[in-house]
């Protein structure tokens, strides 16, 4: 080895795990809350959403139903997502009031989605449960961010529709048929996952545009 290769710099090597703190944050106190609700007297039902009571002017489910779940599986799973897709999320809103703009998109995303719900099925009296329309929210914002490179993709973009056509053909695969995992007897809110999806691949072009931590990079429209 010569003189001038021992002392060039070494490349910084890469974390095994350097998961943004918000989605590892949101992914670890969804069995902390699970854990939490199996103690309780009632399940955590009085906190469900129920789409009828919303006419009656009980609002109180479409965000309290965020902090349930319906089983261990159930809670793996939305866990899983919240940190995979939320990742890149988290990481293009890491500047000024960016990591608070996570915080309530996620909250927004899960909130439209039980709202969704609820138009498609307003006489219902079946307790929904879940954060799932919140990680659909995160899933379609990670979406547009795909090979962008710390950029938002424009929504037309053919990657942007290839994974978006991909992503609801499972959902429906998985709402219609019931293949996921802990759902035996549950019915699957599949149109709650499709409007957390629409919500979050919308919002997250002028969010981008607004908090995006790269801001030398042109950011794709709408």
């Amino acid at each position: 080895m010569s003189q001038s290769d021992a002392r060039s710099p070494r490349p910084p090597r890469e974390k095994m795990f350097n998961a943004p703190f918000l989605p590892l944050l949101i992914a670890a106190s969804m069995p902390v809350l699970y854990y939490l609700q199996e103690r309780l007297p009632d399940l955590g039902v009085s906190m469900a959403f129920v789409p009828a009571r919303l006419w009656a002017g009980d609002w109180q489910g479409l965000f309290t139903s965020m902090l349930l779940h319906g089983g261990w599986a159930h809670v793996t799973m939305n866990a899983v997502g919240a940190l995979a897709f939320g990742a890149p999320v988290a990481r293009l809103m890491e500047r000024g009031p960016g990591p608070l703009v996570f915080i309530l998109f996620y909250i927004a995303a899960g909130v439209v989605a039980a709202l969704g719900y609820g138009l498609v099925h307003p006489y219902s009296m079946g307790p929904l449960v879940g954060a799932s329309g919140a990680v659909f929210g995160l899933i379609g914002a990670a979406t547009r961010l795909m090979g962008g490179h710390g950029r938002v993709l424009p929504l037309f973009h053919p990657m942007v529709l290839r994974a978006s056509a991909a992503w609801m053909a499972v959902n429906l695969i998985v709402g219609l048929i019931g293949l996921a995992p802990g759902a035996e007897g549950a019915r699957i809110a599949w149109e709650a996952h499709a409007v957390g999806f629409v919500f979050g691949i919308l919002a997250i072009g002028p969010i981008g545009g607004w908090f995006a931590a790269r801001r030398d990079l042109p950011i794709g429209g709408v």
